[in-house]
């Protein structure tokens, strides 16, 4: 736990600026729109979310979807002024949320200064050693009349002379403006993994100079990480492995791949580099479009911010929202979202109350960012680990299972669930519900302040996959109801005997399962619970407060 820095123990949410406030796809280089101030609000939402850093971009002048840079020091004029800018960030930092903007610098838009001398000057322009391999005798489909290299094929994008020393000591200007103009905390790279190398660490150097614990997170795709996230690079980069095996891991039923993903990672990084975690971002489909079963966004997450890491949640995916790619174009992925309309998600959404309790957990519980890994078992379906005294149990199968592990101590508390579980002879019995999982912690005064930072709130009345209470000196089959504990003194009798009440005059159609709503299917549960004997309130509840479409679809199927 040595040297530990902010952004290592940060929880990151993600804003792509032009999609988020609804900008012109194309910039028409008009008088600045301040739609950055449309933003404030949102930092009182990631306040509630439990986020500690920020990244937006790209924020800078450009022609259209912000990666083709037309002037670094000035903001975009669709989405305002260098002052918006420097007011939000300040803002940002009041609220102790440290901010992080994309550093573009691979390429150019053909709109910035350099390009657009050589285009008029050619061969006599003082910028022509500042892009890679112009060719004279050349042409693109511009008709310059001559030839460049650029970023994936599309001549939109100039490939920067990174070894240029005037190139470098350029762009490391341009860091220490955003510093001092914005006083921004670190940068995230865009296409981190064709930058050179020598380059990356003349920003290194740069970001040891103008701020302490300035913070470069790179993107990268594949490869060996540690190539660019070393003591003389970057500090980071993102980690498109796990990424790939949350949610593969989930649709194709297989732990094992999440697992030795972990195991590769950690083989390759030093444990000083903390990999930035995401489950979906601007540039790949929706977590809930990719996932086969939507269940599987509470056992994901879970992952996301248990594993070792630092997690970020990219921008409306806290709603549960969808979003793919159509006829190659990633706006669908980067939409405007009016903010208002979700305003209470965090009482009715499910999605966000995970992210909100999983903020919670992950400022409390520094063994989330810290602790050590420790993998204590694993099945196709069933995975649990330890990060510290913590505990983590995930469980993507159709079915509820009990699963055992060792564990110090005399009890643990899930921390999602409230589920109570007793050690004994050195391990405890863990039961997980149907694409579920929890964050299991020791009995102790820490569990205390984290009831107090849920304001009081029942653990099992926040409308997410419930889990049994077991001890491991129950009879088989035999669970512990969290209301029947001494602690637990909220009447939940008259809730949930209201809300089986409002089912019972709930119409049920002669549909399909996988077409009803969720009302519905939570009708059709009640009713078969009722043809087979008593009962009991918790049994309501845990069909009340199931609000999965897909859990609650096999769940009437069981039957």
């Amino acid at each position: 736990m040595n040297c530990q820095k902010w952004y290592d123990e940060s929880v990151f949410y993600h804003i792509y600026p032009l999609g988020l406030t609804g900008a012109p796809k194309q910039n028409e280089y008009n008088e600045p729109v301040h739609r950055l101030r449309s933003l404030l609000p949102w930092i009182s939402h990631l306040k509630k979310l439990g986020m500690t850093g920020l990244y937006i971009g790209p924020l800078f002048e450009s022609v259209g979807h912000g990666y083709e840079t037309t002037d670094y020091r000035k903001v975009d004029s669709r989405l305002g002024t260098n002052e918006d800018l420097r007011d939000f960030v300040c803002a940002c930092h009041q609220a102790g949320i440290r901010v992080i903007l994309d550093g573009v610098f691979n390429h150019t838009g053909r709109d910035f200064f350099a390009f657009r001398d050589l285009k008029e000057n050619r061969e006599n322009s003082p910028y022509r050693e500042w892009y890679c391999n112009v060719n004279f005798w050349g042409n693109n489909e511009y008709g310059d009349g001559f030839s460049y290299d650029n970023w994936g094929g599309y001549n939109l994008l100039v490939k920067l002379n990174q070894r240029n020393p005037a190139v470098r000591d350029y762009l490391c200007d341009v860091i220490r403006f955003w510093v001092h103009e914005f006083d921004i905390d670190g940068l995230r790279l865009d296409a981190a993994d064709v930058l050179d190398f020598e380059f990356m660490k003349a920003l290194r150097r740069t970001a040891n100079e103008v701020k302490k614990d300035f913070w470069l997170m790179g993107e990268v795709i594949h490869g060996d990480y540690s190539r660019w996230a070393n003591a003389d690079t970057l500090h980071s980069v993102t980690n498109y492995a796990l990424h790939k095996a949350l949610y593969s891991g989930h649709n194709d039923h297989n732990y094992f791949e999440i697992a030795h993903t972990v195991q590769r990672t950690n083989s390759l990084v030093p444990a000083s580099v903390h990999l930035y975690n995401f489950a979906d971002n601007h540039d790949v489909e929706r977590i809930c479009t990719k996932l086969n079963n939507k269940a599987h966004y509470l056992p994901v997450h879970i992952l996301l911010y248990a594993l070792p890491g630092i997690p970020s949640v990219y921008y409306g995916s806290e709603f549960g929202i969808e979003g793919h790619k159509e006829w190659g174009s990633d706006d669908s992925l980067r939409p405007c979202i009016d903010l208002q309309e979700h305003m209470h998600d965090d009482q009715t959404n499910a999605c966000t109350r995970l992210i909100v309790r999983l903020g919670i957990i992950y400022s409390l519980y520094k063994e989330l960012a810290w602790g050590d890994y420790r993998e204590l078992f694993l099945t196709t379906g069933q995975f649990a680990f330890a990060r510290g005294s913590l505990v983590a149990a995930v469980n993507n199968a159709d079915q509820e299972t009990d699963l055992c592990v060792a564990a110090s101590g005399s009890e643990y508390i899930g921390l999602i669930s409230g589920q109570r579980v007793q050690i004994q002879d050195g391990s405890m019995t863990l039961h997980l519900n149907p694409n579920a999982g929890d964050i299991f912690a020791p009995a102790d005064e820490r569990y205390q302040l984290y009831l107090e930072h849920l304001d009081g709130k029942e653990i099992t009345r926040q409308g997410l996959p419930q889990t049994k209470t077991s001890t491991t000196d129950a009879g088989a089959g035999d669970t512990v109801d969290p209301e029947d504990h001494a602690a637990d003194t909220t009447d939940h009798a008259a809730d949930s005997g209201a809300e089986d009440d409002r089912l019972h005059t709930v119409p049920i159609p002669d549909i399909p399962y996988e077409q009803m709503s969720v009302e519905q299917l939570q009708a059709v549960i009640l009713a078969k619970m009722e043809k087979n004997g008593t009962v009991t309130d918790r049994m309501r509840r845990d069909v009340t407060e199931n609000i999965w479409h897909d859990s609650l679809v096999n769940w009437a199927k069981s039957f």
